[in-house]
């Protein structure tokens, strides 16, 4: 499996038991919509390697407690803590036409009510408060936009564009220096 054919669901955290289990942080609204994976991808030196689940369980909040077949020792399990990792891209639930996810909107050109064509998204920085739009703007700077409700007008997935209103001074910020 590529990479690019996948998304990042989250990492694996911490070792659970000696029994080999581990605790594993999703990066999702819903961490229940997961509950009944049967593997996973991890990534282990940039190679996405399949790990089979023999029982996944809630744990707090975001996390999960997952027991992998072959992984029963705590150092077996270790090997594996701070890995990343992966679902394949087909497994993403469908969103609703305003809704995306932010690996899909990398590319998509950012047009503002009132400055119009401000740059393309290159990247999501993930944020404690919000994500925020990386935008390559045509002249060579970088703008930094977070990933508000309130900012987005609307999400044009057909076209690869999303239309926003930022605040007055946000785009100045960037554009008048």
């Amino acid at each position: 499996m590529k990479k690019d054919d996948c998304f990042e669901l989250g990492h694996i955290t911490r070792t659970r038991s000696y029994k080999g289990e581990v605790i594993v942080y999703l990066d999702t609204d819903n961490p229940g919509e997961y509950l009944e994976m049967e593997s996973v991808f991890v990534e282990i030196k940039q190679q996405l390697v399949p790990f089979f689940i023999e029982q996944i369980l809630p744990h707090k909040k975001n996390n999960v407690r997952i027991k992998f077949e072959g992984v029963d020792t705590e150092e077996s399990a270790k090997s594996i803590v701070k890995k990343k990792i992966f679902l394949p891209v087909v497994l993403l639930p469908d969103l609703d036409a305003q809704d995306f996810y932010h690996h899909e909107v990398i590319g998509f050109s950012i047009e503002d009510i009132n400055y119009g064509n401000i740059g393309v998204i290159s990247d999501i920085v993930e944020s404690n408060t919000n994500p925020i739009f990386k935008i390559d703007h045509p002249k060579g700077m970088e703008i930094l936009i977070p990933v508000a409700d309130d900012f987005i007008k609307n999400v044009d997935k057909d076209k690869h564009k999303i239309i926003t209103s930022c605040p007055e001074g946000l785009i100045e910020l960037y554009i008048n220096e």
